[in-house]
């Protein structure tokens, strides 16, 4: 049965910082790195036949890493900003408690939280998933239902999309779903591309 690992980057500096991220291309922390390749020993043992990812370096570092660790040959890689971070538009490199303090906590938790209410000039959840899902459709699927193994590093957000559609969450349950860093998330496959099981790995 075919595998698809998703693996949410290691901490960013922004990460780290309490900053809102989005797409700005900030690098991983110490810790980040650390968790990086602890995903990589996690992985050890499990063959992987191909490789997406983000196109922001956090995505790309924490995938080359944990290859590094986990050894191996080169994986054939396809990166696309499809799967990058929601967009968090002029909330973008603010601390978040700052924002909280100017906008008020309901606010920003909205913002943060909500599946259909955009930040201003940014992306909400439902908005990530209608760039998230159909490139997922078009390119991760069809790998898995060819029988490929296939990990695709990204984001909180754009995974929490794609595992929203896998598990067939509403829009009330992704709203508790929190996706950990740098724990890679393992879903056995039917060759029709269905959920069998799903499971973290070294939780």
């Amino acid at each position: 049965m075919p595998k698809l690992i998703l693996l949410r980057h290691g901490e960013s500096q922004w990460n780290l910082e309490n900053r809102f991220t989005g797409w700005v291309d900030v690098p991983l922390s110490p810790k980040g790195e650390e968790e990086a390749k602890h995903a990589g020993l996690l992985l050890k043992d499990m063959p992987i036949d191909k490789l997406y990812t983000s196109v922001l370096q956090r995505a790309i570092n924490t995938a080359k890493l944990a290859l590094e660790v986990r050894g191996g040959a080169e994986l054939p890689t396809e990166r696309d900003q499809a799967l990058n971070e929601r967009h968090y538009g002029d909330l973008q490199g603010l601390n978040k408690a700052e924002t909280a303090k100017q906008y008020g906590d309901e606010q920003v938790h909205i913002w943060r939280r909500s599946y259909d209410v955009p930040p201003p000039n940014g992306e909400s959840l439902k908005d990530t998933a209608a760039r998230t899902l159909p490139y997922f459709d078009a390119h991760i699927l069809p790998d898995i239902k060819a029988g490929l193994n296939v990990l695709v590093v990204a984001h909180g957000n754009s995974l929490r999309s794609i595992v929203m559609s896998l598990d067939n969450l509403t829009r009330e349950q992704v709203l508790q779903l929190n996706i950990p860093t740098g724990v890679p998330l393992v879903y056995e496959m039917s060759s029709d591309g269905k959920v069998i099981s799903s499971k973290y790995l070294g939780v």
